[in-house]
């Protein structure tokens, strides 16, 4: 079945990070980057892709809440992803909106402010 998308939009399975080990790796000796209501840890991985996950904290409302800032991210992950540098194993976590105002703007916003201040956004 043909979608109309190129593979550069495509969100495939090798580009998740899965194993737990590997989570954790990049939570202890990750390098960091945060900003109110979001934060990046990422490192290099050697690969010609970069891998991601989108680990939510305790607590991060009920499910259709979680399932719904997951899914924000992985589209602006899957949106954005031609314009990132490649090689890199990346979290993308988010934290709970006091005010409730969890919205795909925000996200994308977020997105791209984490990434420009990681030096990840190609030049």
């Amino acid at each position: 079945m043909k979608t109309g998308l190129n593979t550069s939009q495509c969100f495939t399975m090798e580009e998740h990070i899965k194993k737990n080990s590997e989570i954790k790796n990049l939570f202890k000796n990750g390098k960091k980057v945060s900003i109110l209501g979001a934060k990046i840890f990422y490192l290099p991985n050697n690969l010609q892709f970069n891998r991601i996950a989108f680990p939510l904290p305790r607590g991060f409302g009920n499910a259709v809440e979680r399932n719904r800032a997951k899914r924000f991210s992985r589209e602006t992950y899957r949106i954005n992803k031609a314009h990132l540098n490649t090689g890199y194993d990346i979290l993308f976590l988010v934290y709970p909106d006091a005010e409730k105002k969890d919205s795909f703007s925000t996200r994308c916003v977020q997105f791209r402010t984490l990434f420009k201040k990681a030096g990840l956004i190609k030049q």
